[in-house]
């Protein structure tokens, strides 16, 4: 395969890391509380059971059985305007719907053992995206650069099973594996024009794929009292590959049997103190290594091919959220999140990142001392931001992107 043609799936397979709102292609949508609290010391409030999510240590506070069921759906508002190439003399038009709307489903249970002991499995998502940027393939253009414009999706789901460990009355640990299995489709086609010859619709893409991989976590707690407490967790993320229908190339379609793509490590320490019956204050500080996301490794009947090389920077997030408890019924919180953006030199149409400001505010309504039903609500903004990218087929191609989205969740918890 010429280097060409290596490009053009290069370009396309960069979409599976399309936009989720989150730093790169990371999702914060765990829980209705977590949202509501913009994931302030999510790692260590344990208030519900989705804490397991970010800490498997945390389930060594309860001493009932835990279940929580939560629902989240994210209106993803994705605008990827005033597409030009060649200088702006040819203009693409702009997308202003790119990405999809999405439902996110979690459940979690944690079972104490013994007064050491306690287990927990959860089913959650850590990483997806969808986007649709075909529309820009406008025909009659002179040329179009069909390997950056096409339709995405990819769907991951984590099922996670945990253990943790009460070590005396301060100190608990916790470890846990991931399983997670994803499941993606890539379709780039369009009119190629500015060949020898006009080649009409023309396909560079077609991919169905899906497959498994396995990952873990660590994490401990630190109860200074039972009004303040600390937590800390490294979750290990794999390279995932995804295998099965791999077809590109132009003007002869060649193929693959697997895309390996590298995910990164999530570290977070977080903090909860209680200020009195009333209020309570708590925080987040992680760090994702996208660093690590260097390279889209291609394999199969052809050689191994690096078809995607990144130079992503590490990324941060901080957090700081507040709860009131205003009655034996009712819960509020609220909560503040700045989400570093991780696309440093080389910037994508396909991965419109940026800084994002979330601002959060949700509540608990108490059925009973038991069982509550809860409720999340986010609005994330990002920043306004100018790509330049270059196409294999129209050379250097530039649109100004944006990325906002509304979170609603709702989850229902209940103690056995």
């Amino acid at each position: 395969m010429d280097k060409r043609k290596l490009s053009l799936i290069a370009i396309s397979v960069s979409l599976l890391s399309s936009q989720s709102l989150a730093a790169g292609f990371q999702l914060n949508s765990q829980s209705a509380t977590g949202i509501g609290r913009a994931f302030s010391g999510d790692a260590v409030i344990a208030d519900n059971a989705s804490v397991l999510s970010r800490n498997p240590a945390a389930m060594a506070m309860f001493d009932q059985k835990a279940l929580s069921l939560g629902l989240t759906y994210a209106d993803v508002d994705v605008t990827i305007k005033d597409v030009s190439a060649l200088g702006g003399t040819i203009n693409y038009g702009s997308e202003s719907d790119a990405a999809d709307n999405k439902v996110i489903p979690n459940i979690y249970y944690i079972h104490p053992i013994n007064d050491s002991f306690a287990v927990g499995v959860g089913a959650f998502s850590n990483f997806g995206t969808g986007t649709n940027i075909s529309s820009l393939n406008n025909s009659g253009k002179t040329v179009t650069p069909v390997d950056l414009f096409g339709e995405t999706e990819i769907i991951t789901s984590n099922f996670n099973a945990s253990v943790s460990y009460r070590i005396n009355q301060q100190f608990s640990i916790g470890a846990g594996v991931d399983f997670i299995y994803g499941e993606g489709k890539l379709k780039r086609q369009g009119e190629i024009f500015g060949e020898p010859v006009n080649s009409g619709q023309s396909t560079l893409v077609d991919v169905e794929a899906d497959g498994w991989a396995i990952g873990g976590i660590v994490g401990a707690t630190y109860e200074i009292n039972d009004k303040n407490r600390l937590g800390m967790s490294y979750r290990v993320s794999p390279t995932f590959k995804a295998s099965g229908k791999v077809d590109y190339g132009f003007p002869v379609s060649s193929s693959y049997d697997e895309i390996h793509i590298p995910l990164p490590n999530i570290f977070q320490i977080a903090g909860y103190h209680e200020l009195n019956p009333s209020w309570a204050v708590h925080y987040t500080a992680q760090h994702t290594s996208w660093g690590d996301f260097e390279h889209i490794i291609a394999t199969g009947s052809n050689p191994d091919a690096t078809v995607k090389s990144y130079q992503w920077k590490n990324s941060w997030l901080f957090s700081v959220g507040g709860t009131y408890t205003i009655n034996q019924n009712w819960t509020a919180r609220a909560g503040y999140m700045h989400d570093k953006g991780v696309v440093d030199e080389i910037s994508s149409l396909s991965i419109p990142d940026s800084d994002r400001n979330w601002y959060t505010a949700g509540a608990s309504y108490h059925l009973n001392k038991n069982s509550s039903i809860d409720f999340g609500l986010a609005f994330v903004r990002g920043e306004d931001v100018e790509v330049r990218e270059t196409s294999a087929i129209a050379g250097e191609v530039v649109g100004h992107t944006r990325s906002d989205a509304i979170y609603y969740s709702m989850q229902y918890s209940h103690l056995f």
